[in-house]
């Protein structure tokens, strides 16, 4: 929706072309050392457990659960570097500082792209792709003029000032999604796969659990709630071929992208419909949908903004409906150990990625009305969260 779309890009840069690019810059010579200093301690540096695309299984049970998918989890509540702790507030106090956070969006920037070309994703070539399309002329047919966007929506993302609002943002996050699949999935043969894999992955734990908690196992009508350029919509219209379709976005430059590519695929036999709306108030009639995912969105959000769109979500889904929420896993071995340069270049480009892991999930859906919480890790790096609305 929302600002998502745009996945949490700092994972794919790897602390060696980090540290060479600091280098060059004295505001970050000695970041490191400072972090260790102030922070009582960091976390290590590891290799990303092995990805694989295996079936994914949830205990049943009428209370929330949580499950590991295969994938290993931290010891940890949350990693060091996020929340309260003292690590956490040394972090935001470096990123605080506003030449250094010039500095660090840039080496994000320029990390990010090298990072994802030297695993074979033409970023360069796919930007332009879009940007020299037919895509401007989407956006008089998509945007909502009495949009009233959240304050929050206009804090720079992903190293761009504008957030998800400009074209290059949206030029650039199907690259930048194909990059954060091969980093989540390390192993598979090409960020394609990975992708495949990695959506795979949270699309089997979406149909086991409507297969095991909803009464029955149709599916008419879909909701992608932050659908941002429609990777994720495509996803589910390809799995559920009889439903109709509907991708959600607040920036009306991710949709007209969205648009654009679906509009050059292969025709469905139900169209997929494109909205621009804010996911915290949709405007669109109560108990309309029998599946609504939201991937990739609520680590961009400040609490209120998670606790709204869980609610609205509640409010569009019919009796027996399902959620499921796809993002990055507090519990992921993978992010606790995230070396200091890594966790600091990430956190500077997610202003709300603290609330994202302060916010009890599970109680955040309880409150809404949703019953069979489950969470999984469907890969190394992120969980699906799946919840039912009580018949």
């Amino acid at each position: 929706m929302y600002l998502c779309g745009f996945p949490c890009m700092v994972w794919e840069l790897h602390s060696a072309h980090i540290t060479q690019l600091m280098a060059m810059s004295s505001p970050l010579q000695n970041l490191p050392t400072l972090i260790s200093a102030r922070g009582n301690g960091t976390t290590t540096a590891a290799r990303p457990p092995r990805g694989r695309h295996g079936a994914v299984q949830a205990a049943a049970s009428d209370t929330s659960t949580a499950v590991s998918g295969g994938y290993e989890e931290g010891k940890l509540a949350r990693p060091k570097w996020a929340g309260e702790t003292p690590l956490s507030r040394t972090v935001q106090a470096l990123i605080s500082f506003r030449p250094l956070y010039s500095v660090l969006k840039l080496v994000a920037r320029r990390v990010l792209i090298s990072t994802a070309e030297k695993n074979n994703i033409p970023w360069k070539e796919m930007t332009k792709e879009v940007l020299e399309s037919e895509v401007y002329g989407e956006v008089d047919s998509i945007q909502n003029q009495s949009i009233v966007y959240p304050d929050y929506y206009f804090k720079p993302f992903h190293a761009y000032d504008e957030g998800n609002l400009s074209w290059l943002a949206a030029a650039e996050a199907e690259p930048a999604m194909l990059s954060m699949a091969k980093r989540a999935v390390p192993d598979a043969s090409s960020a394609y796969e990975a992708n495949q894999i990695m959506r795979g992955n949270w699309l089997d734990a979406i149909e086991q659990h409507i297969m095991q908690y909803s009464q029955t196992s149709m599916i008419h009508n879909i909701l992608d709630l932050g659908c941002a350029v429609g990777v994720s919509t495509r996803y589910l219209a390809d799995k559920f071929p009889e439903a109709e379709v509907t991708g959600l976005d607040l920036s009306p430059y991710f949709l007209a992208v969205a648009q654009q590519k679906e509009k050059t695929g292969v025709p469905r036999k139900f169209p997929i419909r494109w909205i621009h709306a804010d996911g915290e108030n949709t405007g669109l009639p109560s108990k309309s949908f029998d599946l609504i995912s939201i991937a990739f969105v609520l680590h961009e959000c400040p609490t209120t903004g998670i606790v709204n769109i869980v609610r609205e979500a509640f409010r569009l889904l019919r009796p027996g409906g399902t959620l499921a929420l796809h993002d990055s896993s507090m519990k992921s071995k993978v992010l606790q150990e995230l070396s200091p340069v890594l966790f600091t270049v990430f956190k500077s480009t997610e202003p709300f990625l603290d609330e994202f892991y302060l916010t009890d999930m599970d109680e955040t859906l309880r409150e809404a009305g949703f019953v069979n919480i489950k969470t999984i890790l469907t890969d190394p790096r992120h969980a699906t969260i799946t919840a039912t609305v009580p018949l």
